[in-house]
């Protein structure tokens, strides 16, 4: 989501022009009055300007009180509450962040066990970014900064590791600031000094320590995408007093970094020629990557000098001292990549249909954005042309293509680390007991053995590989299904974990057959891995005859069958990729677009703010519901009930239209208070990584980015890392989390991975889920988001035509947020910027209704994105589709509902009003006696009213009373003349 900015504070400040005016107007008439009473004479002279000037004052006393009352309530509201989180709970934290960066961090290679260090080694640190790494990332998955934070050296340190101080503070001195990326500029520069300004360091370094660590990094963050091309026109301009910091792009101020053929996501110029000077000086050389996003690292094989590789996202305020005692030794990593590792990024399945694709024929559409190009957007697209085949899905079906004969395929060449890898100091068993299943489930027990000589955890990762008809449903060669880690396992320990997965998990969804998910008949490979290309064993499972999860047989997780409901978002002018004959149709299907017209026919239903009429979408035949009645039914007495409890109804027929619409309009990190049901306000929060009150300022520290998380494959951290959260949460008065966030690893470019778990919807569902349940065991209803397929941060606001098939939709981009909505009880959900072919996510009933409520089951409510317009977000059209409440700190036009008469409208008010109430009242914000009353501030407010009241009604007393002394003694002084 967007924080606030600049506009919001001019649009707030336009709601206060009446108020202002009167201000205005009344200040000129008491300085016009001021200036003619110069022509009347004493005593009255003195009286009438005194009379200008405390009415004045009582204007000014009450027209504040209005504004905060009125305008600025809701702000100042969210300003003035909360609490404050105990040293108790950051500490406890603090120690939670280091632990998953303890098991998230991957270690990729260790050649000649170089990992870890010896005891009493030095090291020489090269590269710039060891002295500024890189935490989380940017947006509203930034750190607070009223944390201190663990730095890498810091790390070393407290591990017990020397490091060359000569080369930090050469670093230092030379760039002290790592360059902004922000939502609305972003200078890529990747900061490393030449060669030749190391002067003699590399002379001194070699007398220091024979041993190099070789540090770089990746930021990233919300608003913009990583650059595919490393070179283009320089437009960016910083700006220290802007709120966003700069506006533009910069690829890089060092000129000879500048390369288009390269990638942000491989090594810079630069840093080649640091590795080139670092590989020929020292025989034992460690990488670290510190980054979120999946970088090419093929170079790690092409210098025998490198013995070990470390993948380590950002690690939050504490997670370096992790990293520090994984090379020390006094940890052993258990991380395993929740990406794949390719070596050419450029030539993935995604590569050419990601970024930036602008309609040529939709200029009548445009409309003002302050974060597009030149200030207006206009309808754009991105075509998802890889159909199922993301990440991992591609690369082991190509596998087995090639295994059989059916293509070319060299895997090794094209994969450097596979999905779900990761090494340890110690060495690990497998054995997979017997598979059984009674039809509906699958189980089977595995027993890890620790093999090796040193304690640690290993992952238990389950795939299967269903049968694949050639031309038939596209089918995955690998797919994981289940997963575990194990506890501490001391040298010779055994571990057995039980798997159990449901058959239906095993089905594919037969998009133009059946138009539901079918289980085909056939043998089903059943397979225990080291990672998703590497099977320890197998079994098999046998389906002897199809079955059809239809309307009359649907899964038993669903509440309403799934079948076809995204038919519009196919698109019409692209090839979906087919494992048909090897991929034959590869080329065709992932070349870059060729048609950037929207088609007649799909052009026939695009509609945004310049053309959508709520009016038009009334039902005659819909009738008025009540409103306003007089039931004496309160909000807390709904708290457990059914939701389809009869005692909603007489609560909501309670509603008036007014209350409605200011529930819904008014939902930027709050929900509004409805004094007539004793509704209170409650707070909502920032972020993915923390929970923070950007109107308060109290924050939690930040925890490492999701990417880590998931690469610790714990569920149980997972849900740790949830209640810290909603503990922290419940301490602040916070009743929402804006998180996690759950969207898929489509591009290793996209600027919000660090903020998403993985490629994979399995793996980020079950985190997910679990963060949920953290959570939720606080009363604390989290909006998972940004449902759906915000899986680009380029024109995520600029109508964002996102096309795609529904078995794509289904099985990859809806799979983590099905288990986390299925799996837990977040209870809320922020929805995405995007459009699901022409329809705005955050409008279109088939997801928020068919999907979410009808087949998953969900009870909560559904919360736009941030609430900036952008030419399609109007609450008329959101409320009529599922979405109930609008992300503003402020009622502007558009999240005002403007039909507030027609019956059609009316229902779609009270029931998002319902949507949300249910949400609230079985939060925290409802566990204990609640007040109800008016908030503190307000009561000072009026008492501090009272007395300003009260000193003028004193002065306009004085005034009077001089006024009449002064006119009594003028008239017993009849020689005077009053001059």
């Amino acid at each position: 989501m967007l924080q606030i900015n600049i506009a919001d504070v001019i649009a707030v400040l336009n709601t206060m022009i009446p108020q202002l005016i009167i201000i205005g107007v009344v200040l000129v008439a008491a300085i016009i009055c001021t200036i003619a009473a110069i022509k009347i004479k004493k005593p009255l002279k003195g009286f009438v300007r005194k009379q200008a000037w405390l009415v004045f004052l009582l204007t000014l006393v009450l027209v504040v009180t209005n504004i905060l009352l009125v305008p600025m309530y809701s702000m100042v509201n969210m300003a003035m509450g909360g609490g404050k989180i105990s040293e108790e709970s950051s500490e406890q934290a603090k120690e939670l962040c280091t632990e998953i960066a303890e098991e998230g961090i991957v270690l990729l290679k260790n050649d000649s066990a170089a990992l870890p260090l010896a005891a009493g080694t030095k090291v020489n640190v090269f590269g710039w970014s060891s002295t500024n790494p890189i935490y989380g990332g940017t947006g509203s998955g930034a750190l607070s900064a009223a944390y201190p934070t663990v730095d890498f050296l810091q790390g070393l340190t407290d591990a017990g590791i020397e490091y060359n101080q000569e080369l930090v503070d050469f670093y230092k001195g030379w760039r002290d600031s790592r360059p902004s990326v922000g939502m609305m500029g972003q200078d890529w520069t990747i900061p490393e000094p030449t060669i030749d300004e190391y002067g003699d360091l590399f002379t001194s370094a070699k007398d220091y320590s024979d041993t190099a660590i070789f540090f770089i990094a990746r930021s990233g963050g919300e608003g913009a995408d990583l650059p595919v091309s490393y070179d283009g026109a320089d437009t960016y301009n910083f700006d220290p007093n802007s709120f966003f910091g700069g506006t533009g792009t910069r690829y890089s101020e060092q000129a000879d970094d500048l390369d288009a053929n390269k990638s942000y996501l491989e090594l810079s110029n630069r840093e080649k020629a640091l590795l080139d000077k670092v590989t020929s000086d020292y025989s034992k050389v460690i990488v670290i990557v510190n980054s979120a996003n999946a970088m090419e690292l093929g170079f790690v094989n092409d210098y025998s000098q490198i013995k070990s590789v470390i993948y380590c996202p950002g690690t939050g305020q504490t997670g370096f001292d992790g990293l520090g005692e994984i090379l020390a030794g006094t940890v052993n990593p258990s991380g395993k990549t929740a990406d794949t590792f390719v070596a050419d990024l450029h030539a993935t399945p995604t590569a050419n249909n990601f970024g930036d694709f602008d309609y040529t024929n939709m200029s009548e559409f445009g409309f003002e954005n302050m974060f597009a190009e030149g200030g207006m957007s206009y309808p754009t697209f991105v075509n998802y042309v890889e159909g199922i085949y993301v990440g991992y899905r591609f690369y082991e079906t190509a596998f087995a293509e090639a295994e059989a004969g059916n293509m070319d395929f060299d895997y090794d060449s094209a994969v450097v680390y596979p999905f779900g890898y990761g090494l340890s100091y110690t060495t690990f068993s497998q054995e997979m007991g017997p598979v059984t299943t009674d039809g509906k489930t699958v189980s089977f027990d595995v027993t890890v053995t620790n093999t090796g000589s040193v304690a640690g955890k290993d992952v238990v990762e389950v795939y299967y590989n269903p049968p694949y008809t050639n031309g038939g449903i596209e089918k995955s060669a690998a797919n994981l299904i289940a997963f575990e880690k194990t506890g501490v396992l001391e040298a010779g320990a055994s571990e057995t974990v039980t798997i159990s997965f449901a058959m239906e998990d095993m089905a594919s969804y037969d998009t133009y057959g059946e138009g539901c998910y079918v289980l085909d008949a056939g043998d089903y490979e059943i397979s225990i891995n080291t990672d998703a290309h590497n099977k320890i064993a197998s079994e098999t499972v046998t389906v002897d005859s199809k079955v059809v999860y239809n309307e009359s047989n649907k899964r038993e997780s669903d509440f309403v069958a799934a079948t076809n409901q995204f038919g519009f978002a196919e698109g019409d002018s692209f090839t979906y990729l087919s494992r048909a004959d090897g991929f034959a149709n590869y080329d065709e299907a992932t070349k870059a677009p060729a048609s950037y017209e929207l088609s007649d026919a799909y052009k026939a239903t695009y509609f945004n703010e310049t053309n959508y009429d709520p009016t038009a979408y009334n039902n005659d035949a819909d009738v008025m519901p009540t409103t306003g009645a007089k039931n004496g039914v309160k909000l807390a007495e709904l708290r457990g009930l059914s939701y389809d409890d009869p005692k909603w109804d007489s609560l909501l027929d309670e509603l008036t239209v007014s209350e409605m619409n200011t529930l819904i309009a008014l939902g930027g990190y709050e929900t509004s208070a409805v004094d007539s049901i004793d509704k209170v306000m409650t707070y909502d929060c920032d972020g993915p990584a923390s929970i923070n009150n950007n109107f308060t300022g109290q924050g939690s520290i930040g925890f490492p980015a999701a990417v880590m998380i998931a690469c610790t494959w714990n569920k149980d951290l997972a849900y740790a890392f949830g209640d810290s959260i909603g503990k922290m949460a419940d301490e602040m008065d916070v009743s929402g989390w804006y998180a996690p966030a759950t969207n898929t690893h489509r591009s290793a470019f996209a600027g919000r991975n660090f903020e998403y778990y993985s490629e994979d919807g399995v793996l980020a569902g079950w985190m997910c889920a679990k963060a949920v349940d953290g959570a939720r065991a606080h009363g604390v209803y989290s909006y998972v988001k940004h449902f759906a397929t915000n899986d680009q941060e380029t024109n995520r606001t600029g109508f964002l035509c996102t096309w795609l098939n529904e078995q794509s939709l289904r099985e990859v981009y809806l799979k983590s947020f099905e288990i986390a909505f299925k799996k837990a009880n977040p209870a809320a959900t922020m929805v995405a910027f995007n459009n699901i072919g022409t329809v705005p996510a955050e409008a279109c009933s088939e997801l928020l209704n068919t999907v979410l409520r009808g087949e998953w089951g969900f009870r909560g409510l559904a919360e736009t994105d941030y609430f900036g317009g952008y030419g399609y977000q109007d609450s008329d059209r959101m409320i009529r589709n599922g979405c109930d409440l609008m992300l503003a700190t402020y009622e502007t036009p558009q999240s005002t509902v403007t039909d507030q008469t027609s019956a059609t409208s009316v229902i779609a008010m009270r029931q998002a009003s319902k949507n949300i109430l249910y949400t609230v009242v079985n939060s925290r914000a409802y566990d204990k006696n609640i007040s109800t009353g008016l908030p503190t501030w307000v009561k000072i407010l009026y008492a501090v009213d009272a007395l300003l009241i009260a000193l003028i009604a004193f002065l306009e007393f004085k005034a009077i009373k001089k006024y009449l002394a002064q006119k009594k003694e003028l008239a017993n002084t009849p020689d005077s003349a009053e001059v």
